[in-house]
């Protein structure tokens, strides 16, 4: 088989008719799966809020036997704020109502709930609240080329960090910096703001530190413990994912539904698309501070809130990961009263090396 053969048009076609009929029956499936989970869900936060699992710490354990797609965007710092602080997660499906009707069955708000004032040292937000639009988006080029988009939209949430304490180094600041600032100034290009330019910069900044990390890493032996590199699962609350009103979604999708119509009928369609970004979308991509942040919310939506009981049953099943973990976090506060008391003066043994 030669690598120049291609899928014939009118096969490529008909696949591609075939998977957009696949997508409309999974949408209405969700759609009608939501208001029949809704009451089974609500009797799971009530148990879940009980004073039993409240105490076992029912949502530390399940992200800590969260899949991997999750697993891999949380730091140590960000299991110890989850581990010391977060009280619940709900997860809803608020376009769709009790009957099923309504917008996009796979727009999502998710609402973390924390403990606050000294119980939480690291900021005085009580609740974190982020919703998820699914958009589509169809521009057309210079030379008439149309570009489809289609995905999560965002809004970026403030986490009101205590000082010292933001996990993010100021990306998630900045990213709602500029969205505010783009709020203020909506005949403005993002690219010409001050604050478009420091998100930039921030970018860099935490790139080369990163860098950085990942080249100390490399020095250490492999059976030693060094810093994970990487950005905070907590600057996930700044994605953003594209620049979309409802207004323009419910426009597009009506241009594409009217267009696969006449697909489904024979008639001829403009097959000449454009997968290059337009600037808008390009702009924002360029300063995206957590660009699998689509992908964190479908792995949350999809597999780690409807199986939490089971993973919470497993986080006992796996041994004794999530006690060792807290265990290291009071290690690590006894490491930091030792340091404070050496330069008081006091004699202290020397500190335990991690292994």
């Amino acid at each position: 088989m030669s690598a120049d053969e291609e899928v014939p048009k009118e096969a490529g076609r008909k696949i591609a008719q075939l998977e957009q009929e696949f997508v409309r029956a999974k949408i209405e499936q969700l759609r009608k799966q939501i208001p029949v989970l809704r009451p089974l869900y609500a009797k799971r936060n009530a148990l879940v809020a009980s004073k039993e699992l409240q105490e076992a710490d029912f949502w530390p354990r399940v992200f800590s036997s969260a899949p991997e797609e999750i697993d891999e965007h949380v730091l140590p710092s960000d299991t110890a704020v989850i581990g010391q602080c977060l009280k619940n997660l709900t997860v809803e499906r608020f376009d769709v109502d009790e009957n099923g009707n309504g917008g996009d069955p796979r727009s999502v708000r998710f609402t973390f709930d924390f403990v606050t004032g000294d119980d939480n040292p690291y900021f005085t937000n009580a609740q974190l609240m982020k919703e998820f639009y699914y958009r589509t988006k169809v521009t057309k080029s210079a030379k008439g080329k149309r570009h489809v988009w289609e995905g999560y939209v965002s809004t970026p949430v403030r986490i009101n960090w205590k000082k010292d304490q933001d996990l993010t180094k100021g990306l998630l600041d900045a990213a709602c910096d500029l969205y505010e600032a783009e709020q203020k100034n909506k005949s403005v290009d993002r690219t010409q703001l001050p604050e478009y330019e420091k998100l930039e910069n921030k970018l860099d900044e935490v790139e080369d530190e990163t860098n950085r990390l990942v080249g100390d890493e490399e020095e250490e032996d492999a059976d030693d413990e060094s810093p994970l590199s990487g950005v905070s699962f907590f600057a996930w609350f700044g994605y953003r994912g594209n620049n979309v009103t409802a207004e323009q979604s419910a426009e597009a999708a009506k241009e594409e539904l009217e267009r696969w119509q006449k697909i489904e009928k024979g008639e001829k369609v403009d097959d000449d698309d454009d997968e290059n970004e337009d600037e808008d979308e390009a702009s924002l991509a360029n300063v995206e501070v957590f660009t699998d942040g689509d992908d964190i919310a479908v792995a949350l939506a999809e597999d780690l809130w409807p199986n939490a009981l089971k993973y919470y049953v497993q986080s006992y099943d796996v041994g004794d990961d999530f006690d060792d973990e807290m265990d290291n976090e009071e290690l690590d506060d006894l490491e930091d009263d030792e340091d404070e008391d050496e330069e008081d003066g006091e004699d202290r043994p020397a500190k335990k090396v991690k292994t």
